[in-house]
């Protein structure tokens, strides 16, 4: 199983979203989330860095500049999702991940 570590980038981007009131309290997750193909289509007009940016999660061992580096999405390339959030909480307590779970729930909250 994969092992990720905290991406600090994405915590003070997803301060900076929260302080611009770009956000969403209530969506439906499950077909908000960003596919594959948004990833691409979003990595056409922006950095790496800011592909990165959205996501919570570094993936171990993975090369830089590579979707496979980034893990647990934190919105939709526009806004931060609270159910993105929590998405992010849940799977990464039910895998074990114990670095990302509490994390994101602690740090996201504070601002």
């Amino acid at each position: 199983m994969a092992k990720y570590t905290v991406n600090d980038a994405a915590l003070a981007h997803a301060h900076a979203l929260i302080g611009a009131r770009r956000y969403v309290l209530r969506s439906n997750w499950g077909e908000v989330q960003p596919r594959a193909a948004d990833g691409t289509r979003y990595l056409r007009n922006h950095s790496w860095a800011e592909y990165g940016a959205w996501h919570l999660g570094l993936t171990d061992g993975a090369a830089e500049e590579t979707k496979r580096r980034y893990a647990f999405v934190l919105g939709d390339f526009r806004r931060l999702h609270r159910m993105a959030i929590i998405a992010c909480h849940y799977r990464a307590a039910e895998w074990g991940h114990k670095d990302i779970a509490p994390r994101a729930k602690r740090s996201i909250g504070r601002r």
